[in-house]
């Protein structure tokens, strides 16, 4: 075998993704949020870029081909100078934020108040603080109470004492060191009087969550009944004390809609909203700098930043027009739905969508991955309307319309007999939807509903 270099000349083609290509994807599965932090993340570093509230374009296709036939020179000359003008005064109040304080109370803050009302011995206060600060934020005591004694070396008793000055104070049941011990002292916080409660929070919680009440009422040698009143109750107290309070570290998510549609004069109208897809500019004050004929430096930046920031607002622009599309083509697809709720949903595919806009499905999963739309039905994220589905009279029902049903069939039963997977299925089979009980158990557990035998009730 004849070894050593040779030159060789063949041709080949290759799929390369352009930087501009691989920007315009991650540009369309971004966020409102994520793209938000990277547009300013671009402001930054490229000192052409600025927010445009007033530029619109109803066409994409319109605006690249403007964008790819100007003249730059031309295009940046066509602005004014940026001057700086005073502000005529308004008549209306200016509001400072500062003025504005929001502030959360927490659960510790909330029992020391209680605590500074109700204990005045210095010891007890301090034997109070430290259980207070041992309190998690469900309102449980996580540290053992010889912990406590042995760190503030005072007597175990003495703790004792203190803790159930403690556990008197509001929320009730905050301060217990297990459920059962949570859940009894609320009920002595209520005055309940009934040793059958307390017996069955004592010895039964979890015949209680099985709903074995003729289990329980063999056991106490009680009317099931007197044993269903008693559960009753007892599943009104609250097994978590602490969480209606604020804790550090608790985020609150708000949905910012990305679309919005309404319905005008018997007709649904798309918005894309600017807030979550902000339209940008070329700042005019550079048109100076190459009207100037500046050195070749500077013009060598100045076009490397223009040509940077010209393909970011052709990407934004584009992934706002395929959100449009999807959104609506969603629309033609799922009328009934934005017309009648959620008991008209269709099934529907990324592959039927990308059909109908003629793009590929993952152009259509990156659109609506983490994107909502603000209907007239409320709030949803775009994926919500892509679901399988189950034979119908009418050629499918979408699952979510499906659950819709067994959940309204759940809630109009009769609790003494609560319908059977079994039932539910025959019931749909009524409306020519054929489904198996197996299905329906599987969407009942999606649904967060028990079975029929722990939705019984015997009073």
């Amino acid at each position: 075998m004849r070894l050593g270099f040779d030159l060789s000349l063949e041709q080949a083609q290759k799929l390369i993704m352009t930087p501009e290509l691989r920007q315009a994807i991650q540009l369309l599965q971004f966020t409102s949020l994520e793209l938000r932090e990277y547009i300013d993340q671009q402001m930054e570093s490229n000192p052409l870029l600025e927010i445009d509230s007033k530029s619109h374009h109803d066409d994409i296709e319109d605006h690249t081909k403007e964008m790819d036939q100007e003249d730059w020179k031309e295009y940046l000359g066509q602005y004014d100078d940026i001057s700086y003008k005073s502000t005529k005064k308004s008549e209306q109040k200016d509001y400072s934020f500062e003025n504005f304080v929001s502030e959360e109370k927490t659960l510790k803050d909330h029992l020391l108040l209680q605590m500074d009302l109700t204990i005045f011995d210095e010891i007890n206060k301090q034997i109070a603080e430290l259980i207070i600060e041992s309190i998690d934020k469900n309102g449980y005591l996580s540290n053992p109470i010889k912990d406590i004694a042995k760190q503030l070396n005072v007597d175990i008793k003495e703790v004792e004492k203190v803790l159930k000055v403690v556990q008197t104070f509001d929320p009730s049941g905050v301060a217990a060191r297990d459920l059962c011990e949570c859940l009894i002292n609320q009920l002595k916080i209520k005055g309940i009087k009934d040793d059958i409660a307390f017996e069955i929070v004592d010895k039964y919680l979890e015949d209680i969550a099985m709903n074995k009440l003729s289990k329980i009422s063999k056991k106490l040698n009680t009317d099931i009944k007197h044993v269903q009143k008693a559960c009753d109750l007892i599943k009104s107290l609250e097994p978590k004390p602490g969480r209606g309070f604020y804790h550090e570290g608790d985020d609150v998510k708000f949905v910012t809609p990305d679309v919005v549609v309404e319905k005008v004069d018997g007709e649904f109208v798309i918005m894309v909203k600017d807030s979550t897809a902000p339209k940008l500019s070329v700042n005019s004050f550079y048109k100076q700098m190459i009207n100037n004929n500046a050195d070749d430096n500077t013009s060598k930046f100045i076009t490397q930043k223009l040509n940077s920031a010209m393909w970011l607002i052709k990407s934004i622009e584009q992934r706002r027009m395929t959100i449009y599309n999807v959104v609506k083509s969603l629309l033609k697809f799922q009328k009934d739905f934005f017309e009648k709720g959620k008991m008209s949903l269709k099934p529907l595919t990324l592959k039927e969508v990308a059909e109908d806009i003629d793009v590929h499905e993952s152009t259509v999963s990156r659109a609506t991955n983490g994107k909502y739309v603000q209907t007239p039905r409320g709030i949803f994220e775009l994926k919500y309307f892509f679901s399988s589905g189950v034979k119908g009279k009418s050629g499918g029902v979408a699952s979510t319309s499906v659950k819709t049903m067994i959940s309204d069939m759940i809630e109009s039963e009769n609790p003494k007999k609560p319908l059977s997977d079994q039932k539910i299925a025959d019931n749909l089979k009524g409306k020519n939807i054929k489904i198996s009980r197996r299905t329906v158990a599987k969407y009942r557990d999606e649904l967060n509903i028990p079975s029929s035998t722990r939705r019984k009730r015997y009073s």
